[in-house]
């Protein structure tokens, strides 16, 4: 009830009030009474401290900002958003990305480089991540002290200690070699699964709706960040949304993404000289080539390259009705570096759907967050983590006038 503490700890009316912060711009301490159930003084002491602390800090009252019209002015405080930081990293298997962020998510920096010499060395993907942190903090003139969590993504699965578990030929622990280490001077290091912080980003930057979706990392390797019920779901050892079972699906036949496959198509039907030599995509490298360049071609009139956005979707619409099928979901978001390209295949994929029996089918769908969806999402988890464990960062900021 408005008017009584609902907790009789100092730390619990700390982590309300903070959490009231973070949701909110601007408020009064009358605003925070009615959403905490707050005493008038337990709440005004509390922001003191946390103005002490540097989590928010005091604004003009009501009257120096315009709003007040009779009686005594109101106190107004808002949370300190650039009193700390958090670094979201996306760590490919080919490229590793960084965002950094205030602690409202609003990224004010951004580092990007390849990973060289390759992609499965341990050490480099280590050394890489470490590098790319580096320059997007110094971009964002945010010194390491200020960082209080680094979120990772990779593309494995990843228990709850952050562990990958010895799998796929020890991919998944090439993949995820240990962060931790590598980055702790940026803060707590939390590690997930990058399509699983692809979905997180999916739920609080898209467009999403409906509780129950799949977001579904397509380039290389197929990989789905799985909300079902509204819940995350992660499994024993990280694995739910692992697509090896898409060896056995017919008409896929391994988890191979969306570029993955078309190179390999491509590739054989060159070998084989089925490409016509008049489509613009007989003399592109098969190395180089990616859906952007098929797309492009098949609007341009290729008819080849028609064929192969048909097959992409076919291709797609199976994987979704494998999702949709076992986790009745109703939503599938394509994602990731692909998305911007896979309008036309994500059309053919969801006329697939619906040309089959696989009804109800899920709306498929391309993501609009672009190539940094995974690291959006580990930006959204960094925060999140520093909501949940207020207490554990409180002695971490220092106000501006204690520095």
């Amino acid at each position: 009830m408005v008017g009584q503490d609902t907790t009789d700890s100092g730390r619990g009316s700390i982590e309300l009030v903070a959490a009231y912060a973070f949701d909110h711009g601007p408020f009064t301490a009358t605003e925070a009474m009615g959403a905490t159930g707050l005493t008038r003084a337990t709440v005004l002491k509390t922001c003191e401290d946390l103005a002490t602390t540097g989590w928010i800090r005091e604004l003009d009252d009501a009257r120096a900002a315009g709003d007040y019209r009779m009686g005594r002015p109101a106190r107004r405080y808002e949370l300190a958003e650039d009193a700390a930081f958090v670094v979201g990293l996306d760590v490919g298997q080919h490229r590793v990305a960084a965002l950094v962020a205030d602690l409202r998510g609003i990224v004010v920096a951004r580092a990007e480089l390849p990973i060289i010499g390759g992609d499965t060395d341990p050490e480099l993907r280590l050394a890489t991540a470490h590098a790319v942190v580096e320059r997007a903090t110094a971009a964002a003139g945010v010194a390491a002290g200020q960082v209080l969590v680094t979120a990772v993504g990779v593309p494995a699965p990843v228990d709850a200690r952050g562990r990958s578990p010895r799998g796929d030929h020890d991919y998944w622990s090439r993949m995820n070699p240990g962060f931790a280490g590598a980055l702790d001077e940026w803060g707590h290091i939390e590690l997930e699964n990058d399509a699983n912080l692809a979905a997180a980003a999916e739920r609080a930057h898209g467009t999403v709706a409906r509780e129950s979706i799949g977001v579904l990392l397509a380039g290389e390797h197929f990989g789905a960040g799985l909300i079902v019920d509204g819940v995350l779901l992660h499994g024993a050892t990280g694995g739910a949304g692992e697509l090896r079972v898409l060896g056995m699906v017919e008409g896929v036949g391994s988890s191979i993404g969306l570029e993955g496959a078309l190179r390999r198509w491509v590739h054989e039907e060159r070998q084989t000289g089925m490409i016509p030599p008049d489509s613009t995509l007989a003399d592109i490298p098969t190395a180089t080539l990616d859906l952007d360049a098929v797309v492009s071609a098949a609007s341009a009139g290729d008819a080849y390259a028609w064929s192969l956005v048909d097959r992409l979707g076919e291709r797609l619409g199976r994987v979704c009705a494998v999702l949709s099928s076992l986790l009745d979901v109703e939503e599938i978001v394509v994602a990731g570096g692909t998305a911007a390209a896979a309008t036309p295949v994500v059309a053919r994929a969801q006329s697939w759907l619906q040309e089959g029996s696989y009804a109800p089918t899920p709306i498929v769908r391309a993501s609009q967050l672009g190539v940094d969806v995974v690291a959006l999402g580990a930006i959204t988890r960094a925060i999140a983590t520093i909501r949940r464990q207020h207490a554990r960062f409180a002695e971490a900021i220092v106000a501006p006038g204690r520095r």
